[in-house]
This record gives C-alpha cells, sequence and structure tokens, in this order.
C-alpha cells in the first residue's frame, strides 16, 4: 500500500479518496476494492493515455465518478482495472481470477467499446468538424453510432462506465489545455451527453457539456460565467431569502419534512436557451432556481399552491411531468414565477423517489443491493432491454412522453451494425451476410461482389456478420450476381431487399433476351422488305412506339401488326412521311388474351405468358419464373409445378402481380363429377351458354354409372368462375365441382 500511498499523497489524503471511492460497500466488498487500487497501481505505473493523461489517474477519476453514482463493487473495481487487457497479457482472465467473472465482464465490455473510438473519432472529424457533409446525413449517421455503441454492450453499466472515463478525461484536459480537447470536445456533445441524457444520468450530462462548450467557444463561455459571477451574492441572497419564505410556509401548511435549496446553474443549458428562444441572459427563466424536494407525491401539490400563492406564475411555463412523465421517467413539476423585483425564478418540486430517479437515472434502478443476490433475473435482462431499446428512438427521449406506450417493444437487438472501410456505421437486420451489406451500400457493389474481408480476414459470404464489425467488399469490374445466391438453403442472402435487387438482376437478363430476340425478327422483316436502311426510331415512332425497345419488345411477343408493319415499310421513305393511314393509326394493338397487366417488381415490359399447368386468373396469388428464351412464364402460387421449378431453381423466381387494369380472357379448367344421366352433358352446356362462356376443350368419360367431365373455358374473373361452378352444382345428378 505504501507505493500506492506515495502515488496519491499523504496517508491521510489516502485514506480521505478511498473513503469516497468506498462508500456504501460492504466490509468483503471494501477489501476486494482496496486489493484492486494495489492490483491497478502495480500494472499501471507510469504509463500514458493518448491524451497524455496518467492511466492511474484516470482509473482512480473513474472510479470516483462511478462510486458518486451510487454502483456496485464491481462497476468501481472495472474503473480501475479498464486498461489492464492492453497492458497485460491475458489481463482478463486474470481479472476474472482474481476479482470474479462480472468484474472481467465488465472490463471486457470497456475494451469493446474502447475499439469503437477509431470509428467515432475519424467519422465526427471528418464530418462534422469540417462540415462539408449533408446536416441531415451526418445526424442520422451520428444516431446510428449511438445506437452501435449501445448494441456492442451487454450491460448497461458498461455504457455508465463509458460516460465516466469521457468526464475525467474533459476534467484532465480542462486542467492541462490540449490542441486535442475540442475534437474530443465535440465528440462528446454529439455522441456522449445525448447518452447520458437518454440514460438520465444528469449529474454527467451537465458536466460532459459544460466541459464541452468551454473548449468549443470559450470566449462566450467565458462571457455567460462572467455573467453570472457578477450577481452571484445578490443572487445568492435571494435564494436564501427565498428558501426561508418558502420552508415557513410549507410548516405552516403541515408540511415538515422538506429540502429546498437553490439549483445550480449549468452554462451549456443556459446558451442552448438563449439560443433556441432567441433571447437575452436576463431572460432566461432558470437563472435563480430552487429546488423542493418532499416525502409524498401530495405535498408536492401543496407546494405548487404555496408557490404560487407567494410568487405570480409565468404563463406557459408550468409543467406536471408527475401526471404525464417524460419518455425516461423522468417526473417532477415544473413551474416559473415572477418576483416582487420583476425577476424570474424558477421552481422544481419532487419527491425523494424522484430525485433519486433525476439525478442518478439508470444508475439508482441498476444498484445492487448490499449484500443481496440477484433473484430476479429475468426482471433484470428486461430492465437491461428496455434501456437499450431507449437510445433506439430517434429523438431526444426527454420530448416524448409517449415513448414508454408506442416503442416499448422495439427490440435493439434485432438490428446489428457494422462499419464500412471509410468508417461510416451501416445497420443491417440480424442475420445479414456480407453479401447483404453490399447491396444496402450500394446495388452496384452488390452485383460486383465477389468476395469479403471481415476484420481485415477473407471470408465466405454466407458469413452471419456481427456488430462492429468492420466489412470491405472485393468486386470485380463487370459482372453480375450469382444464381446461387437465391438458394436459401446456401444462406448468402438474409435480406429482402437484397434478394428482390437479384432477382431484378435476373429479369432484365431476361429483358435483354427479349431484346435481341425481338431486333433479329424485326431485322429480317426489314431485310424481307428490302429496307434495311430503315431508321428504327422513326418507324417506332409511325407504328405508334415511344422509342426502338417498345416495338423490339412487341415483335417478340407476337404483338406487332404486320398488316400495319408492311403498310409502312412500302410508304417509301419513311423520314418524308408526315401521316400514317388511318388504318395504321386508329387501331390500337390488340392485347393478347391473358397477358395483360401483369407487374414484375423491378422491372416492366417482359415477354409474360400465362402457365398452362396452372392457368393463373385474377385475383389469384402469382409467381413468375424466368424460362430460357420464353420469358416469364406465370404460375399460380398454389402451383405444384411451380414449386418443383423453384425448388430446383429458385434464382428464377421472380415477384409477379396482377396490375389495376389487368384485362382480357383467361383459360380454366372445371372438374365436374356426377351421376350420369342422359342430358347431363346439355344441362352443363346450357350454364356455360347463359354465363357467356367460350368452351375450348371438353374431356368426359363415363364408367358404371358416374360420368367425370373436363372443361376448358374462358372466363374474365374469378367472380365469373365462381357463379358458374354454383350454378353446376346445382344440376340435378352433380356430386362435385371444382377449378382444377
Amino acid at each position: 500500500m505504501v507505493s500506492v500511498v506515495h502515488s496519491v499523497a499523504a496517508q491521510s489524503d489516502f485514506d480521505q479518496f478511498f473513503a469516497t471511492l468506498s462508500d456504501g460497500l460492504l466490509p468483503d466488498d471494501v477489501g476486494r476494492l482496496r486489493a484492486a487500487v494495489e492490483y491497478a497501481w502495480e500494472i499501471y505505473g507510469e504509463h500514458l493515455l493518448g491524451s497524455g493523461e496518467r492511466i492511474w489517474s484516470h482509473a482512480l477519476g473513474m472510479a470516483v465518478i462511478i462510486a458518486g453514482l451510487k454502483l456496485d463493487v464491481e462497476s468501481r473495481i472495472a474503473a480501475l482495472l479498464f486498461a489492464i487487457p492492453s497492458h497485460q497479457e491475458h489481463g482478463v482472465a486474470r481479472i476474472e481470477e482474481t476479482f470474479g467473472k462480472p468484474a472481467a465482464h465488465l472490463v471486457q465490455g470497456i475494451s469493446r467499446l474502447n475499439k469503437l473510438r477509431p470509428i467515432t473519432k475519424g467519422f465526427l472529424a471528418a464530418n462534422i468538424e469540417t462540415g462539408e457533409a449533408n446536416p441531415a446525413e451526418v445526424k442520422a449517421q451520428v444516431e446510428v453510432l449511438r445506437k452501435m455503441l449501445l448494441a456492442m454492450v451487454e450491460d448497461i453499466r458498461v455504457v455508465l462506465l463509458r460516460l465516466a472515463s469521457r468526464t475525467q478525461t474533459l476534467r484532465f484536459y480542462a486542467a492541462n489545455p490540449d490542441d486535442l480537447r475540442v475534437q474530443v470536445a465535440r465528440e462528446t456533445l454529439e455522441l456522449y451527453s445525448p447518452l447520458a441524457n437518454r440514460l438520465g444520468v444528469w449529474e454527467l450530462k451537465w458536466e460532459l457539456e459544460d466541459l464541452s462548450f468551454r473548449f468549443i467557444q470559450p470566449e462566450t463561455y467565458k462571457k455567460i460565467a462572467k455573467m453570472l459571477d457578477e450577481k452571484r451574492s445578490e443572487r445568492e441572497q435571494f435564494i436564501v431569502d427565498a428558501v426561508a419564505k418558502v420552508r415557513a410556509e410549507l410548516k405552516n401548511a403541515g408540511v415538515h419534512q422538506a429540502e429546498i435549496y437553490g439549483r445550480p446553474k449549468h452554462i451549456y443549458s443556459i446558451w442552448n436557451k438563449m439560443r433556441k428562444k432567441g433571447v437575452e441572459f436576463s431572460e432566461v427563466y432558470d437563472i435563480r432556481a430552487l429546488r423542493i424536494i418532499v416525502d409524498d407525491l401530495k405535498d408536492c401539490y401543496t407546494a405548487l399552491g404555496i408557490v404560487h400563492n407567494l410568487w405570480s406564475p409565468i404563463s406557459k411555463e408550468f409543467d406536471d411531468y408527475i401526471s404525464n412523465p417524460k419518455g425516461n421517467y423522468y417526473r417532477s413539476l415544473h413551474t416559473a414565477v415572477r418576483c416582487p423585483d420583476g425577476r424570474s425564478l424558477e421552481i422544481q418540486i419532487r419527491t425523494w423517489e424522484m430525485h433519486k430517479h433525476a439525478e442518478l437515472g439508470v444508475a439508482a434502478h441498476w444498484r445492487y443491493k448490499e449484500g443481496s443476490k440477484r433473484t430476479h433475473e429475468d426482471d433484470y435482462d428486461e430492465k437491461i432491454a428496455w434501456l437499450r431499446q431507449l437510445l433506439t428512438w430517434k429523438d431526444e427521449v426527454a420530448d416524448s412522453s409517449d415513448w414508454i406506450n408506442h416503442y416499448k417493444q422495439a427490440a435493439l437487438d434485432e438490428t446489428l451494425y457494422v462499419i464500412t472501410p471509410q468508417g461510416k456505421v451501416v445497420d443491417l437486420p440480424a442475420g445479414s451476410t456480407p453479401v447483404d451489406f453490399a447491396y444496402r451500400v450500394h446495388t452496384d457493389l452488390g452485383h460486383r461482389c465477389r468476395g469479403a474481408k471481415v476484420g481485415g480476414q477473407l471470408v465466405p459470404l454466407n458469413t452471419p456478420l456481427e456488430t462492429g464489425q468492420q466489412v470491405e467488399i472485393v468486386t470485380a469490374k463487370v459482372g453480375g450476381p450469382s444464381r446461387d445466391w437465391l438458394n436459401p438453403t446456401l444462406g448468402y442472402i438474409h435480406t429482402k431487399s437484397a434478394r428482390v435487387k437479384v432477382r431484378a438482376w435476373f429479369a432484365n437478363l431476361a429483358l435483354e433476351e427479349t431484346l435481341t430476340e425481338g431486333r433479329a425478327i424485326l431485322a429480317k422483316e426489314l431485310q424481307r422488305a428490302g429496307q434495311t436502311s430503315t431508321n428504327i426510331d422513326e418507324l417506332a415512332h409511325k407504328l405508334g412506339f415511344a422509342k426502338a425497345d417498345d416495338l423490339y419488345i412487341a415483335a417478340a411477343r407476337g404483338e406487332l401488326n404486320q398488316r400495319q408493319f408492311q403498310s409502312v415499310v412500302r410508304g417509301g421513305d419513311l423520314l418524308a412521311e408526315t401521316q400514317l393511314p388511318d388504318e395504321v393509326t386508329a387501331k390500337p394493338r390488340k392485347p393478347v388474351d391473358g397477358n395483360q397487366g401483369i407487374l414484375i417488381v423491378g422491372i416492366d415490359k417482359l415477354l409474360t405468358q400465362l402457365a398452362r399447368c396452372c392457368k393463373p386468373a385474377p385475383p389469384d396469388e402469382i409467381q413468375g419464373f424466368i424460362t430460357r428464351g420464353k420469358g416469364i412464364s406465370i404460375h399460380r402460387a398454389d402451383c405444384p409445378n411451380f414449386a418443383n421449378l423453384a425448388a430446383l431453381h429458385p434464382e428464377r423466381v421472380i415477384e409477379t402481380d396482377w396490375g389495376t387494369q389487368t384485362t382480357g380472357v383467361f383459360a380454366a379448367d372445371i372438374i365436374v363429377d356426377a351421376h350420369d344421366r342422359q342430358g347431363l352433358l346439355r344441362d352443363i352446356s346450357e350454364v356455360f351458354t347463359r354465363e357467356k362462356l367460350n368452351v375450348v376443350g371438353v374431356n368426359t368419360q363415363s364408367k358404371q354409372g358416374k360420368a367425370h367431365m373436363s372443361f376448358t373455358v374462358e372466363i374474365t374473373n374469378l367472380q365469373q368462375l365462381q357463379r358458374t361452378l354454383t350454378l353446376i352444382h346445382d344440376i340435378d345428378g352433380v356430386v362435385g365441382v371444382r377449378r382444377a
């Protein structure tokens, strides 16, 4: 202990320091903490951090802050030993062996978060300090960084340890000015003080903000500090008088147990109010402020009545956060009153329970009871999950009073956060692979993806990613995705968006095949007509098409009217022709029955055909299958043939739907089972005639008095088919009727 004592100061100074560090701990825990102090001093010695601060001093400062938050002995030990893994081989194992698994787990969590520092530092320096990036994009990326920071820890105490470490760093810079402190201050305001705010750790939030503001805008900081200082004695006397006045009135009202004191002013919050409201220093209401803490809820409202009776309430400056708590369950009464001297006074009123939550935030809830064992593990984990979810909300939780009701079901664990080589954080669903990552960054990057490096090491493309990993995609100059990526059993793709983009790429291949086929057909027709030098764009325009590609597609689909085509071609010089014959321009192209209004996800104008095996019709649920050279074959989703094809070639399946203007007629097979009798076929045919259905195929079999009939009819929609089936079922002798 001698070496440690000498490094701190005299024995009496160390005893006072250690009393603060071990405040509230049981004797056994005090012994463990003392051993951790000795161990830390032995390892750290005179080593320095990148900031120039001694690791030993930083560890002591962190531990004191954590003790001030009333956290348990494991948290205090972890604060002392935070740098052991980087200074001792197998350091985490040594900590676990000497101080237990919980403390080692926290130290490991701190080490993992520290690996995130170069990422956040690089991004914030490149985008916030330079101001070159889009502000909205920067804000969104910083929000993702906050989410990533919390997603990388399994215990919320690790985040509190990180906040304590940053607070100690800023304290060091306050005493030892350095060029790095402005960059650290910007990072703090963007990343860490919002985390402290959302967790409700106000003590750290205010100090982080004030110190950061002091480094970033020193002149403004000094100006506000000076204005606070100039009226300090006057303000302090006013607070003394106001406290005495309120205390006397509370006693007269029967409230004998109350603590009343002036609240400390925070320069950054004062500047923020001046900036946001566009007011001068003298117009900020909470320059003078009181806090009243009472035992019972009813006493809160009694105190509020007394305050409003003593001074005049200021309109629109009252907030009841007891009846309507803020999103992080902050509760208190806030009011502002006008005093006889014309100045304002802000007052907060709360119970001791509310005050504990407000001052210590999450630390108050996570403090272990002295000497007690955790018996409600599920409750503990549920609380951790709730706090982790809290950081996923995109705005300041303090401004969202209904957060708990609307966002309690969110799950941060369903998202992972990985990093590009440029330091940008990309969020993906849990289970995503490098292929998903590539398509999330850019579609072209996904198409040209040929390999991936995770943490600098080559990995298979179906490797599941984890939060905090840096991912680099190895690309080809040209090319497209592999058909294997769409095979679900191989695990290359996890996200739907990536799967849609891959299928769209293969659908584009089908479009190219269609265009190639159309070009060949058109070239033959022009050669046959002796017009091989014809301007195709002009020809397409005269035939009613917007561009040449539309003409090629129509030729491949068989939609090109040969008589119109030959009439235009025979007209001679197409460029000189100004008007087509009426029969060419007036007649629209006749649609191919059953092929209208089908939408292919990701691409349009593909050659499509309805499968003969299942004969889909609107509004059947349908799927497309890319055939070789024949466009897209449209099947019913429940078609057995489609299921077999999809299993063999999943990469050729494409999402398909009926459009809003589906037209034409569709073939449908009707199966009838009946007792055979004379006139049965005639009666069924009469139903088809009344329903105006065209019968294009009939097959009947009769055996041992039983008739089995199959009809292929043309329908316009399924409602017409269902009505027909009902009418056939009512025919005498029919046992059953169904659509095949």
